[in-house]
């Protein structure tokens, strides 16, 4: 087996209120930070994944998103599978 690194990404889905998006979006033009469209505020989870291959990596990672980490009614969510942090593949 082979250690993968697991990136994902939760955002709110579009259309979803999205209250502390909204408030960092009034933060930035409130500091005169222009020209900053719909911001959206998410969560980034990191974690290390043994598999036998990176697809199986990915299919897991999915399967971990659909039933605990992401909320399939609001949320959307973007696996990225790699080298785990720190080596140097």
């Amino acid at each position: 087996m082979t250690e993968y690194g697991i990136e994902v990404r939760v955002t709110p889905r579009r259309g979803i209120l999205d209250p502390q998006g909204k408030a960092v979006g009034g933060a930035l033009a409130s500091l005169g930070f222009t020209g900053v469209g719909e911001v959206h505020v998410g969560r980034l989870i990191v974690f290390t994944l043994q598999a036998d291959s990176e697809a199986q990596a990915r299919e897991r990672a999915q399967a971990m998103c659909r039933h605990l980490l992401a909320n399939p009614v609001t949320e959307d969510f973007a696996v990225t599978v790699g080298a785990p942090a720190g080596s140097a593949a």
